[in-house]
């Protein structure tokens, strides 16, 4: 038997071995058809820590030495990334056949969305789950939504532990999770669910939100403790939404606009109803996908502002000049009003571009891809990875782009990549991808919540500053560095800034 040394010495030189090989097949026998390999040292783990530790940073060092298009090995996966406005058209527009998100994203996905939603069903049945909620997020829900959203936060501001008295600090990434879940919980999901999002609710959101962590994409079905919880959330949460649906089915006569009742209502091409399991994983899924982005725009639009809170004073003037009555006294928001506030449309615009949630956009190769203007074909298997943040981080595209400065967009004509439209099947949308700034995506997976979310984060920026300041301690000008250790990166936590109230509490 060998003795312990004698083991660790055999392990040693095998590892050295390895990476001998690797190092060789790098050097001596890369193929010139396929886009250049990043260099890396140990065979599987490639380069998965630069690029986690900040993706950014690795996609511009790699741009540097090998241009817009390179493959790196990521957890033994060869990922090929393709930068820049032809990269997203490239990717983005792929063509059906050749490019799959599904095999990408169904393995993390479907155990905390649920089955035979998203991800976890074809392509054409999840196109027309997208027009269904699309029905639910028509011109006349959007107009009932806004008074829905204020009221929140206006019990929010009032009731949270965090915000008691004239002044004081706040967890503003803690404070906007909370704050984001309850507004799309009652705006979109109904009143039986918004009263559902207490401190069980939270516990369990808490438990599938660990669903997302990276190893997830390694071991989604592995028989750890976190995806026990996981598991155990996901069928809680689904089972309450059963509930609250069959509760509905024995009183029809209580019908209303929400997303649940609009979906108990759709049926698919084929004449079947959307049954009802399939109603509550997509109301699971509109609740994590949402909040996780909403959350993280609406945290670093708090935390920008901080730094400058004389922009917060501008906003707070926009709503004086444009919406105040003869009183000289605000008048509750309404639908109409957000159009006469592009500054607050602006300030969204230039957190969106400075800081997305989703840094990087993958898709499966299911046949080789030859690249345009390029000597490259891309093999079958190889997952292709796009990031239009990187374009909207250009100062080709964007002057001083590292610069937050929402008056920008005052004097930019571009603001969201439309051109040639397209139907995919659940209504007529732009393709997106000839703009540098695609915040929401392109082509068919581009998110279809784009006009909600704004509607959401304008009414919740603008109640929030009509009622109070924010800046940052010490009157710091930075923000906190991007988390990337999640796969919705957002603020470092915990990211605190000071307060106090615009208004007396209880006016």
């Amino acid at each position: 038997m060998l003795s312990l040394v004698e083991a660790s010495v055999y392990a040693a030189v095998g590892v050295l071995v390895l990476v001998g090989l690797n190092l060789t097949r790098q050097v001596f026998f890369q193929n010139k058809s396929e886009p250049p390999l990043v260099f890396h040292w140990i065979p599987f783990l490639g380069n998965t820590i630069s690029y986690g530790l900040d993706p950014y940073a690795f996609f511009s060092s790699c741009r540097q030495k090998y241009g817009d298009i390179f493959t790196f090995v990521l957890l033994g996966r060869k990922t090929t990334v393709y930068l820049g406005i032809k990269g997203n058209e490239f990717i983005l527009n792929g063509r059906l056949q050749d490019v799959n998100a599904e095999e990408v994203y169904s393995p993390l996905t479907t155990p905390v969305f649920g089955s035979d939603v998203v991800y976890d069903c074809p392509n054409s049945k999840l196109m027309e789950q997208k027009k269904f909620i699309q029905f639910g997020l028509t011109q006349r829900a959007l107009e009932s939504h806004v008074q829905l959203i204020e009221k929140e936060v206006l019990d929010y501001i009032k009731s949270s532990p965090n915000l008691k008295g004239p002044s004081g600090v706040v967890d503003i990434s803690a404070a906007m999770a909370e704050i984001t879940i309850f507004t799309a919980g009652r705006a979109l999901q109904g009143e039986e669910v918004r009263k559902k999002l207490t401190a069980e609710f939270a516990d369990l959101y808490h438990d599938l939100d660990k669903g997302f962590t990276p190893i997830n994409f390694m071991l989604p079905s592995a028989p750890l403790p976190q995806n026990r919880k996981r598991d155990a959330a996901h069928g809680r949460m689904r089972a309450i939404y059963m509930d609250i649906i069959n509760e509905r089915r024995k009183n029809p006569s209580r019908e209303s606009s929400d997303m649940i009742w609009n979906l108990m209502r759709c049926t698919y091409k084929d004449g079947r109803p959307v049954p009802d399991k399939e109603i509550a994983h997509m109301m699971i899924t509109l609740l994590m996908a949402g909040q996780h982005s909403s959350s993280s725009i609406g945290s670093w639009i708090m935390l920008r502002l901080a730094s400058q809170p004389e922009i917060i004073e501008e906003l707070y003037q926009e709503q004086v000049s444009n919406l105040a009555n003869d009183s000289g006294s605000l008048p509750s928001l309404q639908y109409q009003h957000l159009e006469r506030l592009p500054l607050h449309q602006n300030v969204i615009k230039e957190t969106l571009r400075l800081h997305s949630s989703i840094h990087s956009i993958m898709r499966k190769v299911k046949n080789p891809l030859p690249v345009p203007d390029t000597p490259y074909v891309v093999p079958t298997n190889n997952v292709l990875l796009a990031s239009p943040v990187v374009t909207a981080l250009s100062d080709e595209y964007f002057p001083n782009a590292a610069r937050w400065d929402p008056h920008r967009w005052e004097n930019h004509e571009d603001e969201g990549g439309y051109g040639d439209m397209i139907d995919y099947g659940y209504g007529t949308v732009s393709k997106g991808t000839a703009s540098p700034y695609l915040p929401f995506g392109a082509g068919r997976h581009r998110c279809i919540g784009e006009k909600f979310a704004y509607v959401n984060l304008t009414v919740i920026v603008a109640t929030l500053v009509r009622h109070m300041k924010f800046f940052n301690l010490d009157g710091r000008k930075d923000v906190p560095d991007t988390d990337y250790s999640s796969l919705f990166s957002g603020p470092k936590k915990p990211a605190t800034i000071g307060w106090e109230r615009r208004i007396p509490q209880d006016s």
